[in-house]
């Protein structure tokens, strides 16, 4: 019987991890390109964000530092749901609620410095144990992207005009 019940429980977490991926490639297959950047949200699906606003709008982005640009232009906009790729699975999670790693020797997505989110704060620190960077909320993710917005803003343009 302790069996089959381990069983049971294993099949439904399994069932629950597909679900939430099947999900993540809906809003993928939705909004496949970065409307700010152009970038392919699939191939940064790790580091894509999903902002969905109280008037039915939402727009998907490839990263924090485009959300960031949204958010800066839509001010005025009632945001209903603003999430993150949890780094570690993909599925989309509450980005304000995520454990940010801000820093790690990892890529930047538009941005010289790394900025990922998981919904584990374990995850989180297993990361920074291995790739370095700081750990932090959502708030300190986000005012790190707008201070590093025009340094990151004047590199994205210099390697767009050399190309």
């Amino acid at each position: 019987m302790l069996g089959s019940m381990t069983l049971l429980v294993s099949a439904m977490a399994l069932s629950l991890n597909v679900a939430a991926a099947g999900a993540a490639e809906k809003d993928i297959a939705k909004i496949p390109s970065c409307q700010y950047c152009g970038m392919d949200r699939e191939k940064f699906a790790s580091t894509r964000m999903l902002v969905e606003y109280a008037n039915g709008t939402t727009i998907g982005t490839c990263s924090i530092h485009c959300a960031a640009v949204d958010l800066a232009q839509s001010f005025g906009k009632e945001i209903k749901a603003l999430k993150v790729a949890d780094y570690r699975s993909g599925r989309l999670i509450d980005a304000e609620k995520a454990i940010w790693v801000v820093g790690a020797g990892v890529p930047g997505v538009m941005a010289a410095k790394s900025r990922v989110a998981f919904a584990e704060k374990s995850d989180a620190e297993a990361f920074r144990k291995e790739k370095g960077g700081e750990v932090g909320a959502f708030d300190t993710a986000i005012t790190s992207t707008y201070c590093d917005m025009w340094p990151d803003t004047q590199a994205i343009r210099s390697r767009r005009t050399r190309h």
